[in-house]
């Protein structure tokens, strides 16, 4: 496994190039390498495509791409899927054998729509970033491919319409309807900070997370998000639905007295929808301060808080998610717990005292696995800086 701490070690160049060499059997010497973190969304889930707020980190967890330029064809070996894709830049179609190759021909796609088109190119893809673990291992894969053939062009993007050029690539190539909230947080996060996002308009602000910080643990549930996709879309639709009762563009738009002020009116369902998505956006808003004051254990209680609102209001959580959480809180230094991502299963985001969290994981598996015969993943993940380009050729 290659090392992906935040700086590139000469050890580590060494093993990038000596696997990219092995892996598509050519020179190194004319290569880049570039860095993209995965993320953790502190809080605001579910709230990104409603125009609302989110509180992401980059995480010190990354996917790594080595890149060379070639003519008339780009290969892709992934270290991860121990597969090899081909194809050719300029006829793009859909791998239906190979899904984590799409997000590439995505970017290459994407990348000739504003006018850079590839003409080749050799990529090696690895790293420590787990998949399907709620980390945003897509928006890491499609934002270091596409800082590394920029790089391989001179060409430069700044990263706020590289996330952009990225978010375009999952949506109309891929087909994935995801927001902006990951590739924004993969490419503008800075080291010891959360990123907040506006969501309608875009704008960011880095949040120092002060104080006795604690560390962040995601725990992977192993349970597979077989009705996420379906449930995510039907979410969305109930979202759009409401705001056009209330006659605006977003749920953003409507405050907690237009909602009680309409109960009569909406289905029972639809209410508890508008409620998670209103009172997140406000937790997200309450998180800000708490962190850059360093109150953690009120923090913690707004993680605890979330979850029971995407649970019960949003109804996007599982047995196992549940669980998962629910022994989080039992340990002595957990601050407060809650379900990241889609839902229905996936992982679930831990904040633990730093004096206390050495422990956590031992702690938390066992009783898990216990509880669901399913044996989780639980690592802990620092705050990170975004994605760059650490090797020039």
């Amino acid at each position: 496994m290659v090392d992906t701490a935040t700086k590139l070690t000469e050890t580590a160049r060494r093993d990038l190039a000596s696997t990219f060499a092995n892996r598509l059997k050519r020179d190194v010497s004319d290569a880049v390498i570039v860095r993209a973190p995965g993320r953790l969304n502190l809080l605001g889930e579910h709230t990104d495509y409603n125009q609302g707020f989110v509180l992401p980190i980059a995480i010190n967890r990354a996917t790594w791409v080595v890149a060379a330029p070639a003519r008339g064809r780009v290969r892709v070996w992934s270290e991860a899927m121990q597969q090899e894709d081909e194809f050719d830049p300029i006829n793009l179609r859909h791998d239906k054998q190979r899904h984590w190759g799409n997000y590439i021909r995505a970017v290459v796609w994407a990348l000739a729509e504003i006018g850079v088109p590839v003409p080749g190119a050799d990529l090696l893809v690895t790293g420590d970033l787990p998949l399907g673990a709620g980390v945003s291992s897509s928006a890491s894969l499609e934002m270091a491919c596409a800082l590394a053939l920029l790089s391989l062009q001179s060409h430069e993007l700044p990263r706020r319409d590289l996330a952009l050029l990225c978010q375009r690539a999952e949506n109309e190539f891929v087909g994935v309807r995801c927001g902006i909230m990951d590739q924004f947080a993969v490419g503008l996060s800075q080291a010891h900070h959360a990123l907040l996002l506006d969501c309608r308009s875009l704008e960011t602000k880095l949040v120092p997370l002060n104080g006795d910080s604690p560390v962040f643990f995601v725990c992977d549930t192993s349970k597979p998000r077989t009705l996420a996709a379906s449930a995510y879309n039907q979410r969305r639709s109930e979202c759009e639905s409401a705001a056009n009762h209330f006659g605006v563009p977003s749920l953003r738009e409507v405050t907690l007295e237009m909602l009680h002020g309409d109960r009569d009116a909406l289905l029972p369902v639809i209410f508890r929808r508008c409620h998670h998505v209103i009172t997140e956006n406000d937790r997200v808003l309450q998180a800000v301060d708490l962190i850059s004051s360093g109150r953690w254990q009120d923090f913690g209680c707004l993680l605890n808080a979330s979850h029971y609102s995407l649970r019960d209001d949003y109804e996007v959580s599982c047995e196992e998610l549940d669980i998962m959480c629910e022994l989080a809180r039992q340990h002595p230094g957990c601050l407060g717990a809650r379900m990241v991502g889609a839902g229905f299963g996936g992982a679930a985001l831990a904040a633990v005292e730093r004096g206390a969290a050495e422990d956590f994981a031992r702690y938390v598996a066992p009783r898990y696995e216990a509880a669901t015969s399913r044996e989780p993943r639980i690592f802990a993940a620092e705050p990170a800086g975004g994605a760059e380009l650490v090797s020039a050729s």
